[in-house]
């Protein structure tokens, strides 16, 4: 399961996401608000936790701007504010939870365990053209027939799909699906790239991922 975690204090923003880890879930850190939502717009999360106080917009503010792009993603709203006003201005705002600092790791855990199966419930698939990209069961399918993808197949699959049409550049690409993987070199994004078009053809999808020189790459419908 894929947690976004947007905390600007990096000590405490480590510490959970090392815990978070040790439970089994996949956690992509940011720590400010712009950048909680610049995540949101090329991946797709089970669970969002935002600080309400951090930089360039607070944890509200994301909230009210997610829920007005019609994403429904579970919100947990984490603050060291403690006033009953301040919960229900958060709750108010689209979040779906709310947990006070400090608090415990076992009630956070209890928190995100309670949020993922109310988000299972909504867990669409992706599609463009004849294609569909189930995120349950990792198959890029279309009517004649159905491929399973690997993890990192998927991550560049879904990212393409969110994006259609839009050309996204190798270092987007290699920052939204192998983000800090520092052992992994930019032609990758190339390797992973002509695995997915053998794949798309195998299932005889009418979209094509095109190469635009010296820009990058974007997904087409229309074959």
């Amino acid at each position: 399961m894929r947690i976004l975690f947007a905390e600007d204090d990096r000590d405490l923003s480590n510490a959970i996401k090392r815990i978070l880890e040790i439970n089994k879930y996949e956690v992509h850190q940011v720590y400010d608000g712009q950048e909680a939502l610049d995540y949101v717009e090329v991946c797709k999360y089970d669970v969002i936790i935002l600080d309400v106080m951090m930089p360039k917009k607070n944890g509200i503010e994301v909230v009210k701007a997610l829920r007005q792009m019609d994403n429904h993603t579970p919100v947990l709203l984490l603050t060291a504010l403690s006033e009953i006003d301040d919960k229900v201005n958060g709750l108010d705002s689209g979040a779906d939870d709310y947990l006070t600092k400090p608090f415990q790791v076992k009630e956070l855990i209890a928190r995100i365990r309670a949020l993922s199966r109310r988000s299972e419930l909504v867990y669409d698939s992706y599609s463009i053209g004849n294609l569909t990209l189930n995120p349950s069961l990792f198959l890029l399918s279309t009517d004649e027939k159905s491929v399973r993808l690997t993890n990192k197949e998927y991550k560049l699959m879904e990212l393409f799909i969110r994006n259609r049409n839009a050309l996204l550049s190798t270092e987007k690409i290699m920052e939204s699906v192998w983000e800090f993987d520092t052992e992994a070199e930019i032609n990758v994004v190339w390797v992973y790239i002509s695995i997915l078009r053998k794949k798309l053809e195998e299932i005889k999808a009418n979209c094509r991922i095109k190469a635009v020189r010296g820009v990058g790459y974007k997904l087409e419908e229309g074959l």
